[in-house]
Formats: structure tokens, C-alpha cells, sequence
């Protein structure tokens, strides 16, 4: 990891991408790059203002980390909307991630639009990391989840490529469905029979899971499989709190990818107040 490009409005949840983006820039002896969006389309006067208050924290902020955090530090401004301004200036870095804040929650925006983040992911073509934990330390344990499409292997080799596995322990979680287990329970079937189908399965999902994992060269510390019992993202972010982890890697498209899960209500709600970092991987 040689560049890291975080985007912050001077909130509270901007201060915890900062620091969680200073972490890294410091394990990986990496750059770090501020980036700030004012909105042009209001009176010049008003953007004008904010325009010299913003570059006069940033240019303090970025001395500050220079000279205490001892790591290299710049930014940049950027006139537009936000969600068309992080995007422009990821696409000219193209850093190797991007940190942002946590969801804001805006009911009727969101309805119709998406969080300014979740518009980001949707769009960016550079790894996205939300940065929802406290960030007092570096990553102990990544949980990387899989449904064995090319975009899990993708984000399987984001892992790999900024060297991951180097400074904690990587597991993987793939969450399989039995779509056809509803039917068979309510069948002429015996327990024992329905028992015997569930398990087959498990073991057809542990298969592919080890056969994905050996064409990656991937050797992780736990490979945790669960059925699908409520909703794959569920299911998801309750085998990351059960294995403690603090990041959750995922892909961004493919049969569970992000994308899908954001459409849905079940899933764009688990996204939202996940207490635990998430690095979204877009397809190569």
C-alpha cells in the first residue's frame, strides 16, 4: 500500500477516517491524501469563505500529521457535489484505498438517492473502507466474505496485494442458501432424511470453498460456512462479531455482492450500524 486517499467534511466521522487512514499510512509507510468537497452551487461569497476556512484547517491539519504522526501529507479541494467530487479526485490519485466516514443517516435522501458513501462505493473504481470502528490500533483480525464469483477473488487479491495477512489474521465466511430446504422439510421426507440434504450441502460448500481458496493460494487462519438462515448479509456480520473481527472485506458485485446487498432493506441496514470497518472491493 503506497497511497491512501481519505475524504473528510470536518465532521466527526470524518475524524475517525482520518485517523483510521493515519494508522494506516503509518503501518504501511504509505502517503495520505485529505480531500475535501465544497459545494458550488451556492452564492460565491458563501463559497468563497468556506473555501479559505477549509484551507486553512486542512494546511494546519496536514502540518499536524507531518510533524507529529511523522508521515507524508497533503490535500486537496475540490468544487462540486461530494459524492462527484470524492470520486473525481480518487479517479486522478488512484490511490490503493479510499477511507471515508461512517453512514449519516438521512431517511427521506436516502430513500430516493443514497448517502453520499454509498453512492462512493457504488462508483469508485479504487477499494472504499468505511470506517466505522474506533480506530485505536491496527487490524487484528480481517474476515474476508466469499460467494466464490470473480469479484470475491478480486477482493481476495486486494488483501493479498496491499499485504494484509503480513499484520493480522485473515479468515474467510461464505454463507451458502438450500433453496430447495423449505420444500423438502414440508415433503414426505423423514428428519433424518432432511438432515442428511443439509449436510450434503455443507459439504458441497466446504468443497468449492477449499478449491476457490487453493487457485488463490490463500491459507486462512478459520473457514467459518453458514446456511442461510435470514439474510446473507445477517448472516455475514453475525460471523464477524462471533470471530471478533474488525474488518469485514467484501466485493462489490457478484451473487452477494455489495451492490445487491445495498438494494436491500434487510442488508442497507446491517451497512449502516455495522460497528466494524468494511473494505468494499470493486470488480477489476
Amino acid at each position: 500500500m503506497k497511497k491512501i486517499l481519505v475524504a473528510t467534511d470536518f465532521s466527526e466521522r470524518s475524524d475517525r477516517a482520518i485517523r483510521r487512514a493515519v494508522l494506516l499510512a503509518k503501518k504501511f509507510d504509505a502517503k495520505l491524501s485529505i480531500v475535501h468537497v465544497i459545494d458550488d452551487d451556492r452564492p460565491k461569497r458563501i463559497v468563497n469563505t468556506e473555501w479559505e476556512a477549509a484551507t486553512a484547517l486542512l494546511t494546519e491539519q496536514t502540518r499536524s500529521l507531518c510533524n507529529i504522526d511523522n508521515i507524508t501529507c497533503d490535500y486537496s479541494i475540490v468544487a462540486g457535489d461530494p459524492f462527484e467530487g470524492i470520486v473525481k479526485a480518487s479517479d486522478e490519485l488512484m490511490p490503493d484505498i479510499l477511507v471515508v466516514g461512517p453512514y449519516r443517516r438521512q431517511v427521506l435522501k436516502d430513500v430516493f438517492i443514497g448517502t453520499t458513501a454509498e453512492r462512493v462505493i457504488r462508483a469508485s473504481r479504487q477499494p472504499i473502507l468505511m470506517a466505522n470502528g474506533v480506530p485505536a490500533g491496527f487490524y487484528r483480525h480481517v474476515l474476508i466474505a466469499l460467494d466464490f464469483s470473480d469479484c470475491a477473488a478480486d477482493a481476495v487479491r486486494i488483501v493479498q496485494d496491499i499485504e494484509l495477512e503480513k499484520h493480522a489474521a485473515i479468515s474467510v465466511v461464505h454463507v451458502f442458501d438450500t433453496l430447495g430446504a423449505g420444500l423438502i422439510s414440508r415433503s414426505a421426507m423423514t428428519e433424518a432424511q432432511v438432515n442428511d440434504y443439509l449436510e450434503g450441502e455443507q459439504k458441497r460448500a466446504s468443497h468449492e470453498m477449499a478449491a476457490f481458496l487453493s487457485k488463490l493460494n490463500l491459507e486462512p487462519v478459520q473457514r467459518i460456512l453458514r446456511r442461510n438462515e435470514t439474510s446473507i448479509a445477517a448472516m455475514i456480520y453475525a460471523a464477524a462479531k462471533e470471530s471478533s473481527a474488525d474488518l469485514l472485506v467484501i466485493g462489490s458485485h457478484g451473487r452477494s455482492g455489495i451492490t445487491k446487498m445495498l438494494l436491500g432493506s434487510v442488508a442497507g441496514e446491517v451497512l449502516r450500524s455495522v460497528d466494524l470497518d468494511v473494505l468494499v472491493v470493486p470488480p477489476r
